[in-house]
C-alpha cells in the first residue's frame, strides 16, 4: 500500500491518481528512484554513526589512559 503525496490517504499500489483528493501520485520509475536514493541515505548515515562510535570508544580510551597515568603519580 501506498499513500497519496497530496492528502496522505492510502492508495493502492501503482494508481496514478488519488481517489481521494484527485492528486496525480509519482510513476514507478520515480518511486524506484527515490527508494534507492533513500537506501543510500540510510547506508551513509549508518556508516557515520560507526564512526562516531568509533572516535567515542577511542576518546574514552584515551581519558582513560590519561587517568591511569594520572593515578601513577
Amino acid at each position: 500500500m501506498a499513500f497519496c503525496i497530496n492528502c496522505g490517504q492510502m492508495q493502492a499500489d501503482n494508481t496514478r491518481f488519488c481517489r481521494f483528493c484527485g492528486g496525480q501520485q509519482p510513476g514507478e520509475q520515480l518511486i524506484a528512484r527515490l527508494r534507492m536514493e533513500a537506501e543510500s541515505i540510510r547506508y551513509q548515515m549508518q556508516q557515520m554513526q560507526a564512526q562516531q562510535a568509533q572516535q567515542m570508544q577511542q576518546a574514552n580510551y584515551s581519558q582513560q589512559q590519561g587517568n591511569d597515568q594520572a593515578r601513577r603519580w
